[in-house]
């Protein structure tokens, strides 16, 4: 197999971030290898300080060169923007409060949502949270999930998916199978949770169940080892969590995606010969690689493409295997809108910052 056949075939289950507010020689030439199945964005991508129309003029010639190099017209335009610390957007972009504080107006909020990021190209957000904030330690989720019980993160998570897909916008369960009880971040060390199968299922997976049963269609794993449940290795390379729990148990049959790759919790494992096939093997379909923590170097990402080809070669991870997974990626991205980045109107975007305004008076 050609080098430039075995980059391709990789880039079909790949979320690349691109390093500026324009393409630099590696992030065309990445686009040009790769051919990305999408994109995932970070406020280094909008101009900060200008008016509104300059940085979303900027940011549409940036959409446009991504298409023009990766040679895709339909590709994953991907954000993330729960609200509270994680938004990457500039103003006027509404910054709506944190999960926690929305409750009854999640699906009025992700409806406000979904009509702003359809006005920047952006097609997948990374939400809705289905964490139970139940570690008041958590450093790492806290408010940004629904709620400290499972009712609540349950019942308020589902509401938020259901207003994203109402108005077009693909939706996404994070962090499974659960990342609300630990005390360390993920981003710099990987955390430990000495839960059962059963605990998991007395608490964590109760929003994922509900959000499954409404068909989201994309779930994210998490960088968390459950050494009671797979000793050897976190959730995002475990088969008993993705194949046994996600797959068999909660019958879950839309696209897993990984938590990003560049998080410090798991970085180094995939630098090791082996590792993306295990990811495969376990039921990982799509792979962040956001070029935004650790490094924007593409060293690692051409070598975990090298690796994805050795395996198949060598036989470790099934033709089979890619395939499947390939579908489901282009069942999805068949059915996943294309959006034109285009501007607001004033009216709009005080109608939803006076709605972010209300979620914060209880």
């Amino acid at each position: 197999m050609s080098i430039s056949r075995e980059l391709e075939l990789f880039g079909n289950h790949v979320i690349l971030g691109v390093s500026s507010t324009k393409l630099s020689d590696d992030d065309k030439r990445a686009l040009g290898e790769l051919k990305p199945v999408g994109v995932i964005f970070f406020g280094k991508n909008f101009i900060e300080g200008v008016p509104y129309e300059i940085w979303l003029e900027s940011f549409k010639e940036l959409i446009d060169q991504i298409r023009e190099y990766a040679e895709r017209d339909s590709m994953f335009m991907t954000l993330d923007h729960e609200g509270g610390r994680v938004v990457r957007t500039p103003l006027p972009i509404t910054r709506f409060p944190y999960a926690m504080l929305l409750r009854s107006q999640a699906r009025e909020v992700a409806k406000a949502t979904a009509r702003e990021l359809k006005s920047l190209g952006i097609n997948v957000s990374w939400s809705p949270v289905a964490d139970v904030y139940s570690n008041p330690l958590n450093p790492v989720i806290g408010p940004r999930a629904f709620g400290n019980t499972t009712e609540t993160a349950a019942q308020y998570a589902l509401e938020y998916y259901l207003g994203l897909q109402e108005s077009g916008i693909l939706g996404c369960a994070k962090h499974f199978p659960g990342h609300g009880d630990t005390s360390t971040d993920s981003h710099v060390e990987l955390p430990v949770l000495n839960l059962t199968v059963q605990d998991l299922r007395d608490r964590e997976l109760i929003p994922f169940k509900a959000l499954i049963a409404a068909q989201i269609p994309l779930i994210m794993t998490t960088h968390i080892l459950f050494p009671q449940i797979d000793p050897d290795v976190p959730g995002t390379i475990s088969q008993r969590i993705l194949k046994n729990i996600l797959r068999e148990e909660l019958g879950f049959e839309g696209v897993v995606v990984s938590d990003d790759l560049d998080m410090k919790a798991i970085s180094d494992m995939f630098t090791q010969s082996g590792t993306v096939a295990r990811a495969f093997n376990a039921g990982c379909d799509l792979f962040i690689l956001s070029r935004n923590i650790n490094s924007s170097s593409l060293e690692r990402t051409y070598y975990m493409a090298k690796d994805f080809a050795d395996a198949l070669s060598q036989g470790s991870l099934k033709k089979e295997v890619v395939t499947a997974a390939r579908q489901r990626i282009e069942n999805l991205l068949a059915q996943t809108p294309q959006y034109i980045v285009h501007a607001l109107d004033k009216a709009t975007l005080l109608r939803h910052a006076e709605l972010a305004i209300a979620c914060t008076f209880q």
